[in-house]
């Protein structure tokens, strides 16, 4: 769908700048904008390449798995339902342990096994259960204790002290997370939101 939106964007400008005489500068953007963008990414792949390194060897010296220990008394209070010794458990302190550290692409894995292992317990196979959207508010609102693609995009940008923003972007996804958590567990008690088994 996101394709057909991106393309009739694209045929829109070009018939546009057709009836407005104004081909040349919309082929100008195109050339201008494209070398932007490749400058960008080949900027963004080396400081990207640095953090993630950096964040790996985090990750095989312990750092996630202590992290996971540590988030563990409070994620039995967020997912009462999910039993502490259950795989689903174990996958999700992984995840969000490694989305705090920055490390989106090594969190996927981890955040698909938690989703397999959250259906697997869940009694409605059909509707998302409260522990699944639960896991979902935190992990797209997702506390940021090293904002890695944040800090690549400013250095990309060529900003002066790129890691500048690490506690302000620590508070803000603090902010976000908790009011996520408030969301999730509010719209879990309204009672149009209530599970609803299917033979009632």
């Amino acid at each position: 769908m996101l394709n057909f939106v991106w393309l009739a964007m694209m045929l829109a400008a070009v018939v546009c700048a057709v009836i407005t005489g104004r081909v040349d500068a919309v082929v100008s953007a195109v050339t201008d904008y494209a070398k932007l963008a490749f400058e960008v990414a080949l900027g963004l792949t080396g400081i990207m390449v640095f953090w993630l390194g950096l964040m790996k060897i985090a990750q095989q010296a312990g750092l996630i798995t202590l992290l996971a220990r540590a988030m563990q008394p409070i994620l039995k209070r967020l997912f009462p339902e999910v039993p502490v010794d259950h795989p689903a458990m174990g996958a999700m302190m992984l995840n969000i342990s490694a989305n705090m550290l920055g490390l989106g692409n090594a969190a996927t894995p981890f955040g698909l096994k938690a989703m397999t292992q959250l259906q697997r317990l869940n009694q409605h196979p059909r509707v998302a259960s409260n522990a699944m959207c639960m896991f979902l508010a935190i992990n797209t609102s997702s506390v940021q204790l090293i904002p890695t693609t944040a800090i690549a995009y400013l250095a990309a940008a060529g900003a002066a002290h790129p890691a500048s923003i690490v506690m302000t972007a620590l508070l803000a996804t603090l902010c976000s997370t908790i009011a996520a958590i408030v969301a999730a567990k509010g719209f879990a008690r309204l009672p149009r939101y209530r599970i609803i088994k299917e033979d009632e």
